[in-house]
């Protein structure tokens, strides 16, 4: 194993040894290359200021994601390329067209997130296309301003993201790629310190073999919950097994019946195909986090983590999903909600892991739903998240699935509900009666989120707002069926 991260910090090649592997980006930019730009503001993905971006050759090409320095791991730099504020400014001290319209625009007051601002714009930059005013506010999302107000920020990325890329980095990507592609030998990287072991496998047999030789190692998929564990509560991680280069843990694909998600996957990787089939889950995952966390934090390790408030296993349950888990190169499925054996306990065996989520493709005439209520719009835990998955015949429930986050130590179906509602009326009557099963059937708990009290109610409400929403659709198709009768 290669003891030595090798990465591009702008256009220098750059190697990493020696330090601890759980050492975070932003603070070896800051104490190790001096460069402080980058700052520190709440140390936990949340404000933006940390902001830096990674590039990395995908689908044959250079594409740039904005990333929170804070929770990123020195290890994740390996093979990528690292971009900071101070990099984009050209070798004659011209501002990159980003840094000139935040000047021109007056989009900075004490300058503290201005850094992080630049990176996210830089990012948005090159995505190319033109940028609407939802695409950058989605874009910046992530990234908090304590004087400056967002207009004249806002004004700025409209400006300078009118059209596709035309800067230095553009004309040099081919290059760029090029030397990321060198790097990628597929030799795993193993790091050993005093203060722990970091393994990065390239492939799904390199990964077998190490969670058999280390079985109780932590499994670090994007990292932007488990890297709160250092952050935050100072721990230390005496083996860490890294899952983002994993050759084919990362895909995404479909066929005729299934969405299979790997579960290296990133949110944003898979956006594009749950907003295809799903259009509700997809806007639900833009609430989980920022551009930033969803550019690394990743579905399969928000169900692998067994939160009863992650918000994506109430929406899997609810369609059905199956979980692909693997060990020692032999997989089984298991049901998404017999995952789930107690708080933050799960059904993966010592040394297995999970390498991917299956999802049935919605079958014709499926209407689906998931709410999440949180005390924010955006970016925010879940006080209570619920999904329905329905389908009617002739107005009456032939299937239906409902899963809810929040209210158990476990995500939780609500199968006795299901029951009280198969064969009747897709009515307010008929919900009436399984609000009340609802109730006998899930005991939630109070906490700093919210009042179990204020958790049955609300359980209660997005089933009935589940009816009423989708009810004109149930009396479209009764109608439809009367006419074709």
């Amino acid at each position: 194993m290669r003891e030595t991260i090798r990465f591009l910090l702008s256009e220098t090649d750059c190697s990493i040894a020696g330090l601890p592997p759980t050492m975070t980006v932003l603070e070896w930019l800051r104490t190790e290359a001096r460069a402080c730009g980058t700052k520190e503001g709440c140390a936990e993905g949340d404000c933006g200021a940390c902001t830096v971006v990674l590039g990395e050759v995908i689908d044959g090409r250079l594409r740039y994601r904005a990333v929170n320095a804070c929770i990123l791991f020195i290890a994740s730099l390996d093979g990528r390329q690292l971009l900071t504020v101070e990099h984009l400014r050209g070798p004659d001290g011209t501002l990159h067209p980003v840094q000139q319209a935040l000047v021109e625009q007056h989009g900075s007051q004490c300058g503290f997130c201005t850094p992080g601002f630049v990176m996210s714009l830089f990012a948005l930059y090159h995505a190319g296309g033109g940028a609407d005013r939802q695409a950058v506010q989605e874009a910046l999302a992530g990234n908090l301003c304590r004087c400056t107000g967002y207009r004249p920020i806002v004004d700025a990325a409209l400006a300078a993201c009118a059209g596709p890329p035309a800067d230095r980095f553009a004309a040099n990507a081919a290059a760029i790629a090029a030397r990321l592609q060198a790097l990628a030998t597929g030799e795993p990287l193993g790091l050993t310190h005093a203060s722990g072991k970091f393994l990065v496998p390239r492939s799904l047999e390199q990964l077998d073999g190490l969670t058999q030789t280390w079985p109780d190692a932590v499994l670090l998929a994007g990292g932007t919950d488990a890297a709160l564990w250092v952050t935050k509560q100072y721990r230390a991680l005496p083996e860490v097994i890294a899952l983002d280069r994993v050759e084919g843990l990362d895909t995404v694909t479909e066929d005729d019946s299934l969405l299979r998600v790997g579960a290296s996957a990133t949110y944003e990787d898979a956006l594009a195909a749950l907003a295809w089939h799903w259009p509700e889950f997809a806007r639900m995952v833009r609430r989980v986090g920022s551009r930033q966390i969803r550019n690394r934090g990743t579905i399969g390790g928000n169900v692998a983590n067994a939160s009863p408030i992650g918000d994506t296993p109430p929406a899997l349950i609810a369609l059905g999903a199956t979980l692909v888990l693997r060990a020692a190169g032999e997989r089984r499925r298991i049901a998404a909600e017999d995952f789930f054996l107690g708080y933050r306990k799960t059904a993966l065996a010592r040394g297995e892991y999970l390498e991917a989520i299956e999802v049935p493709l919605p079958a014709p005439g499926q209407l689906f739903a998931v709410y999440k209520v949180s005390k924010r719009l955006e970016q925010d835990i879940s006080a209570v998240c619920g999904a329905f998955a329905l389908t009617l015949d002739g107005g009456k429930v032939a299937s239906v699935r409902i899963a809810f986050g929040g209210m158990a130590a476990v995500p939780k179906r609500a199968v006795q509900t299901e029951l009280s509602l198969l064969g009747q009326l897709w009515t307010q009557d008929s919900v009436a009666l399984a609000m009340e099963a609802l109730d006998a059937e899930l005991a939630p708990i109070s906490d700093m989120r919210a009042s179990a009290a204020y958790r049955k109610l609300v359980a209660r409400n997005l089933l009935l707002r589940f009816q009423l929403e989708t009810a004109p659709l149930s009396d479209a198709a009764v109608r439809l069926s009367e006419v074709a009768a």
